[in-house]
């Protein structure tokens, strides 16, 4: 049995927004069940309801910080239970800012939500997945994760943001290339700039009233969805809504392999010749 041969019940993090709550309509839509998960509940409670009535779907909500231990192994519960066909980790914080004035307690939380919840969470969710024969796993992660030489402007400034979703991509291609074979898929999904309302606040409190827009603009969070849930269904594993260049990942994988050469047993000669060159002038000084 595929993964989606069958529609059972999909966990959605971050689902009281933006690209979570997409998801959350996309599957409950395509017959899913929703169990739903964020830091606002009231935001968690309309989306469920609305989605009972809309769809007609069986949705549970759970109110959480998954930067607290506590609330983390309370979902991470629910995620290994044996209905979870799908897990979208979508949670995630930005604590943008110069590193050196940043918070640090803001930054810790930034690596607990996106780095250690979505890890936590899918080693929950897999062992399960993989005895019942069927699954998938979806990371959100972002471009910036490929954005580490870049400088800020117009880019945020974003050193551990960016690390985190560098290690989400990392995570996940490696999990995906251990798991081949089986019947569980793994997915990272990389938007760029999507239209949620994700740079009105850096993440240490979650972004108060309505749900919002920020002015920066981006990809609809449909498009975003759709991208990611094609790409589930043909089997791809790294996932970026908009790029048209199919082959640039495998290009990228190429280039990885080509910087794997460095793993020999000898040292490269332009090292060796630069600390030469530093012992000769440390012997004629």
């Amino acid at each position: 049995m595929t993964w989606d041969e069958t529609p059972g019940t999909a966990v959605v993090t971050g689902a009281s927004s933006g690209i979570g709550a997409e998801y959350a309509r996309r599957l409950a839509g395509r017959g899913w069940d929703l169990v739903l998960v964020a830091r606002r509940a009231e935001r968690l409670a309309a989306l469920a309801d609305r989605l009972r009535g809309e769809a007609g779907a069986a949705v549970e909500t759970v109110e959480a910080d998954l930067a607290r231990s506590a609330d983390l192994a309370r979902v991470a519960e629910r995620v290994a239970a044996p209905d979870v066909a799908l897990l979208v980790n979508n949670a995630g914080i930005n604590g943008y800012g110069p590193f050196p004035e940043v918070d640090a307690a803001l930054l810790t939380k930034v690596v607990d939500v996106n780095v250690v919840a979505p890890t936590v969470l899918t080693r929950a969710a897999v062992p399960g997945m993989l005895a019942r024969g069927r699954g998938a796993v979806v990371n959100v992660a972002s471009l910036l994760a490929f954005a580490g030489s870049l400088p800020p402007g117009p880019l945020p400034q974003r050193a551990v943001y960016g690390g985190t979703k560098g290690y989400v991509v990392t995570f996940t291609r490696t999990l995906a290339a251990e798991l081949a074979g089986t019947p569980v898929r793994l997915q990272v999904v990389c938007p760029g700039l999507t239209a949620t309302e994700f740079h009105l606040g850096t993440g240490e409190r979650p972004v108060p009233g309505e749900q919002r827009v920020h002015e920066d603009g981006g990809m609809p969070v449909a498009d975003v969805v759709t991208a990611s849930l094609a790409a589930l269904a043909t089997g791809e594993v790294v996932c970026v809504p908009g790029l048209e260049d199919a082959e640039a990942v495998a290009r990228l994988a190429a280039a990885e392999l080509g910087l794997r050469d460095g793993a020999g047993d000898s040292l490269a000669p332009r090292y060796r010749a630069t600390a030469e060159a530093a012992a000769e002038a440390e012997t004629d000084g």
